[in-house]
């Protein structure tokens, strides 16, 4: 990583939540709510994309882990907030304050920490494990 990731750079996204978003369209008949799964997305692309301006076009950012309550539900229609925030650089890791939020109320907090790393690395890892 040549730029130096501060501690709290941010970013923030909003979303509205469409039928092929849901907890039903995942396979848990009846819930027509947004999904942990795409909550979880949302907030990784957030992740991102508040790295993606700070990371050379040979570098890459790849989820490691994921502390994530989710508290409340977004029905479809509602606009959901997405909030990350760094609060922590260790090396090539870095750690984000996640939060969500939809019209009404906050829907989920939590933890997420990105590694840093070369795209060729990371390709000839996957090669080497495909051969």
């Amino acid at each position: 990583m040549t730029a130096r990731v501060d501690i709290g750079r941010s970013y923030r996204s909003q979303t509205r939540v469409e039928e092929w978003m849901t907890a039903e369209k995942a396979g848990n008949k009846g819930v027509d709510v947004l999904s942990t799964p795409m909550l979880l997305q949302l907030i990784e692309e957030a992740a991102v994309q508040c790295l993606a301006p700070i990371l050379t076009p040979d570098e890459v950012s790849l989820g490691t882990h994921v502390d994530l309550s989710h508290i409340a539900p977004t029905p479809v229609g509602l606009i959901v907030r997405i909030e990350v925030e760094v609060i922590g650089v260790d090396g090539r890791r870095v750690n984000f304050a996640v939060a969500a939020f939809d019209e009404r109320e906050k829907v989920a907090e939590g933890t997420h920490e990105r590694y840093v790393t070369e795209r060729a690395r990371f390709r000839g890892i996957i090669e080497e494990k495909l051969t």
